[in-house]
């Protein structure tokens, strides 16, 4: 007894001493849950877009704004109003918007209101006068404006709606706070996902394990998440993406669990034997799996953008606590409730007891496996060909910022950026800001030439009258382009200001001239991205390939493992890029042809590798126990896939589902990460791990586990699976 008790890992060992206090255990996640939500509901989430670049043009631009012109270093954003009947400047319209504009440069954290009826607004009119828009600048940047606000400046505007009159608002703060509910999305991911496990296993006490567990696990992450929010920036939409991604991975991994209980329940029919057996061997693997995800997530902090941080923290919380879900309330529950999840009618039952004893699993995936040791060539040519031609299009990747055009219909900010096109054109939706530090007070000379040089520049539409700051020293234009802002013209513009049209001219006057705004801004995000993505690529790949060699002790899984989850990295991009980019099918899934943001290749890939990794961990783990039990590299893969594909396939199809259900939720950036990921879990699961995956391993055979033994004597020894035969684990009800 001693003996083996030794053998058992930490994991095992957590489980056994869960099953023991299960009550314990249960309570204290139940307190645990309403502790973090508690807590973050009573002190509050504090959610904003940290877009600091240091170093970069735009940001110089900012930090001169907020030094010495703060009333021009907050967001500016548009009140667009647009007449149904006659022309904006008739006196019954006028009188009713001056009264509106009034009231709201009164409200509190706005600074500044510029009407289209004053002089500074005169260009603020279209030439056909059905349109015009007011100026609304804020104290602060749109990123860290208070919600409540803009709320109250959008109530106000909104109040000088008419049958007559038209208002919409536009606007980086505007669009901060015109995030659509994602309950239904989440309840129809839910819904899928209890579905599934009911046509999986049958039962719904089995379940209801997965989805108790990971909703435990889920609710304390973002509890914790909401914590988090006010010691470091969280974009407004890193709750929903850590829902997304934990909830999907929490079901997954209790899923595992339970299908390596119910696997060992139905060989020896003991309880707690199979508890433990579970976790020492599908629960080593979801550690590892887990382990994995959490390091791609945080590797996110290599990159030093600030933005990404909150996302991988609120992200990483979200995995790291459904995996201690998984492997602490589950086997509490399992030993509760096992005997209920492992009982099989009649024939069924004996028929799964023989399969067990006799090591020889049963049915379709019995017959792939087997299919694929016989033509192992076919499989991994057609795997191959399917993936890179799903990746081919993201070759032709173009990373921006997708602009309001994108938006909903019936959203403010899409009918305040269709009715500025209309009346202006499409540049009018994202004007450029040209910060420029003069030489001496009030220096008119200056200004005019900049002035000239400004409207000279090819794709300029028009140059507003410079805004000039009380001591003199520093002046605001407006740039606004011929081209809409995620248009390549516009960051082709951007670039010709920079590097051709204002050096001389700063040159020459001794000005100091910057081009910022939020078009800038987020060209300068997606140069830097675009800049340390290789790094961070390579840190996440080498950390990943090193744990894989130290747990497999083979040098073909590591380079198999990066190769293959690049492939299925790269296939998603390519759907993205498809849908997104090119609009393909965007009538299906309600999208425009657009830029991809630049942060969505950085969090693609690291979710996505974390949970390509998930599968193979899964898969390997497997292959490597039959290989050590048989040494037989033929049979250890086609017992591992015929084991596991059911549930590999099964898990992935909940991930789908779940990862699908935020395509309708009506945010683009949301849309974004639900398609990729739900195309690179179901490439990855149905495409490479049961065709190509097997295959290249059939193909290699014993060269797989081929290790030199200089490096085998120097490599420390961690195993995530165990020869179950000697164990004999004596569990006590709690």
């Amino acid at each position: 007894m001693g003996r083996s008790q030794e053998k058992l890992g930490i994991v095992a060992r957590v489980a056994r001493w869960a099953a023991r206090h299960r009550r314990s255990v249960v309570i204290g996640w139940l307190v645990l849950l309403i502790g973090a939500l508690g807590a973050s509901g009573a002190v509050g989430t504090k959610f904003a877009n940290n877009f600091s670049l240091p170093g970069t043009e735009s940001q110089r631009a900012a930090d001169l704004l907020k030094r010495d012109f703060p009333a021009q270093a907050g967001d500016s954003d548009q009140i667009v109003l647009a007449a149904r009947q006659g022309i904006v400047t008739d006196t019954a319209f006028r009188s009713r918007v001056a009264s509106m504009l009034a009231a709201v440069a009164r409200l509190p954290h706005v600074t500044g209101v510029v009407s289209p009826y004053t002089a500074k607004g005169a260009r603020a009119i279209s030439p056909d006068g059905k349109v015009a828009f007011a100026t609304v600048t804020f104290d602060e940047r749109a990123n860290v404006l208070p919600p409540s606000a803009t709320e109250r400046v959008i109530r106000v505007a909104k109040g000088a709606s008419s049958p007559q009159l038209q208002v919409a608002l536009g606007g980086q703060a505007i669009e901060q706070v015109q995030k659509p509910s994602l309950g239904t999305a989440t309840g129809i991911g839910l819904l899928a996902a209890i579905i599934v496990l009911l046509v999986t296993f049958g039962s719904l006490v089995a379940m209801g394990l997965p989805i108790i567990t990971a909703l435990l696990g889920l609710g304390t992450g973002i509890g914790l998440a909401g914590l988090a929010s006010r010691l470091i920036g969280m974009p407004s939409f890193a709750t929903e993406l850590a829902a997304m991604i934990g909830l999907g991975v929490g079901i997954d991994y209790a899923l595992f669990i339970v299908t390596r209980f119910r696997e060992n329940y139905l060989a020896d029919g003991d309880v707690q034997s199979a508890i433990v057996g579970a976790m020492d061997t599908a629960g080593r693997a979801v550690l590892f799996a887990g382990a994995t995800v959490i390091i791609a997530l945080l590797g996110q902090f290599a990159l030093g953008v600030d933005f990404l941080y909150g996302l991988a923290v609120a992200s990483a919380l979200a995995v790291l606590m459904t995996m201690l879900a998984a492997m602490s309330v589950l086997p509490a529950l399992l030993s509760r409730f096992g005997e209920r999840i492992g009982r099989r009618r009649g024939g069924r039952r004996r028929a799964r007891r023989t399969a067990a004893a006799s090591n020889a699993p049963t049915g379709f995936w019995a017959r792939w496996s087997g299919l694929i040791e016989r033509h192992p060539w076919e499989g991994a040519i057609a795997g191959l060909a399917i993936m890179l031609t799903l990746a081919s299009p993201a070759l032709a990747l173009r990373l921006g910022n997708s602009d309001a055009g994108n938006n909903p219909p019936g959203q403010t900010t899409r009918q305040a950026y269709d009715l500025l096109a209309k009346g202006f054109g499409p540049g009018f939706n994202g004007p450029l800001l040209l910060v420029a530090s003069l030489p001496r007070p009030n220096d008119t000379t200056v200004l005019t030439r900049v002035a000239s040089a400004l409207r000279a520049t090819g794709d300029v539409a028009s140059v507003s009258a410079a805004r000039v700051s009380p001591r003199g020293l520093t002046a605001v234009f407006n740039v606004y382009p011929r081209s809409a802002p995620q248009a390549l013209a516009t960051t082709e513009l951007v670039s010709t200001l920079r590097e051709r049209t204002l050096p001389p001219l700063a040159s020459s006057t001794a000005t100091t001239l910057l081009v910022g705004g939020t078009n800038a801004t987020t060209i300068d995000f997606t140069h830097v991205l675009s800049s340390k993505l290789p790094l961070f690529v390579g840190v996440v790949v080498l950390l990943s390939a090193l744990l894989l060699l130290v747990v497999f002790r083979s040098l073909v899984i590591p380079l198999q493992a990066a190769v293959m989850n690049l492939l299925s990295i790269g296939a998603s991009l390519g759907v993205v890029v498809a849908i997104f980019q090119w609009g393909w099918l965007g009538s299906i899934f309600n999208v425009k042809g657009a830029p991809i943001q630049a942060f969505i290749p950085v969090m693609l890939f690291a979710i996505v590798f974390g949970l390509s990794m998930d599968y193979e961990v899964f898969l390997v783990s497997r292959i490597h126990e039959e290989w050590t039990r048989t040494r037989d590299p033929h049979q250890a893969v086609r017992h591992a896939l015929a084991s596991t594909g059911r549930v590999i396939t099964a898990a992935a199809t909940i991930m789908i589902c779940v990862f699908l259900s935020f395509v309708v939720g009506g945010e683009r950036i949301l849309e974004l990460f639900g398609l990729s990921l739900a195309s690179a879990v179901f490439l990855d699961a149905f495409v490479v791990r049961s065709l190509l995956l097997p295959s290249v391993l059939q193909l290699l055979g014993g060269r797989t586990w081929a290790l030199p033994g200089w490096l085998e004597h120097r490599l420390p020894h961690v195993a995530i699976d165990r020869d179950l035969g000697t164990f004999e684990p004596a569990l006590e009800e709690a």
